[in-house]
């Protein structure tokens, strides 16, 4: 995974819940371990990298989280301003431009602007040098939901197509270019070993790739179980419920084994179904983790898979 993490920028996206926020977190962490300095951009989200890193809650600006490691909460209000204030430099320029009433009824009727200033900030920071040097190795987004993810991807390809030359279609354009550099910038797809995430990673990765024209460096699987069952015992443990003795006291043990052999089914079908469809993209498929309550330390033994 070495090669993964010597990017510049890495947009992790899936189905929502299958865990991007923590594989995010286990690739800044991974990151970070390696001398790297991270940023994690969250997208206007309801906020859980704080409870998994046991850190402050992350607003929307730029705060640092742990040694190395920084995050942000973006929302379209604030990283517009930001965003703003990075590209003209001077607040009274930024004034000028961004609170004049023409520009704003012009960036408002711009489609995706919302998304745009989100992206926007989060590429920005994957060029931005201070003292001479990059502020930071590696910018992480952690994406929204696969339709807002592609959407917000989207999003500098349509500037680029209807604005007029200028600064917006400029950065635009940088954006676009960043996304189109394989050796700079790649997606991440997580998903969970289901039948409907795997089948919705397959369609993303096709949108990536064909539309967007991004490279998916790496498939994550996230939570995926243990086996416990050969496949020819499958059979018998799903039926045993059905032939034992009614009141038997060991219809509960037989009624959890029938339950973990068929979701094992559907996690041996889900990979194949992946396998089969991405059969080049490297994979990393991350245990179910059986703790109470999932802190950073969870985070630390998952970041372990990316840092191999």
């Amino acid at each position: 995974m070495r090669s993964l993490l010597d990017r510049d920028f890495l947009f992790v996206a899936g189905k929502g819940g299958v865990g991007k926020t923590t594989v995010s977190a286990a690739l800044a962490i991974a990151a970070a371990q390696r001398g790297q300095r991270v940023l994690v951009a969250m997208c206007n989200t309801k906020e859980r990298l704080s409870h998994l890193l046991e850190v402050e809650p992350v607003g929307p600006r730029n705060q640092p989280l742990l040694d190395r490691i920084e995050a942000v909460n973006m929302t379209p209000a604030v990283a517009l301003e930001e965003y703003g204030m990075m590209v003209l430099k001077v607040r009274s320029v930024y004034k000028a431009v961004f609170e004049n009433r023409f520009v704003s009824a012009v960036l408002r009727g711009t489609p995706g602007i919302e998304a745009w200033a989100m992206l926007g900030k989060a590429q920005f920071h994957v060029h931005e040098e201070v003292d001479g040097r990059s502020r930071y190795d590696l910018v992480i987004v952690d994406g929204p939901a696969t339709g807002h993810a592609l959407d917000m991807l989207r999003v500098p390809q349509v500037i680029c197509d209807v604005a007029p030359p200028g600064l917006l279609r400029t950065e635009a354009e940088k954006a676009r270019s960043l996304f189109h550099d394989h050796k700079r910038a790649a997606a991440v797809l997580v998903t969970l070993p289901e039948d409907m995430p795997a089948n919705e990673t397959i369609e993303l990765h096709g949108a990536v790739t064909d539309e967007i024209g991004m490279d998916v460096a790496t498939l994550v699987v996230n939570s995926m179980l243990p086996k416990l069952f050969k496949a020819s015992e499958r059979n018998a443990i799903v039926e045993l419920p059905t032939k034992l003795d009614e009141g038997s006291a060991l219809t509960s043990l037989a009624l959890a084994g029938r339950e973990r052999a068929l979701r094992e089914k559907t996690q041996r079908e889900a990979m194949k179904k992946l396998s089969d469809a991405l059969p080049d993209l490297p994979r990393v498929v991350l245990p179910h983790l059986y703790t109470p309550d999932f802190r950073r330390s969870s985070v630390e033994s998952l970041a372990a898979s990316f840092a191999d």
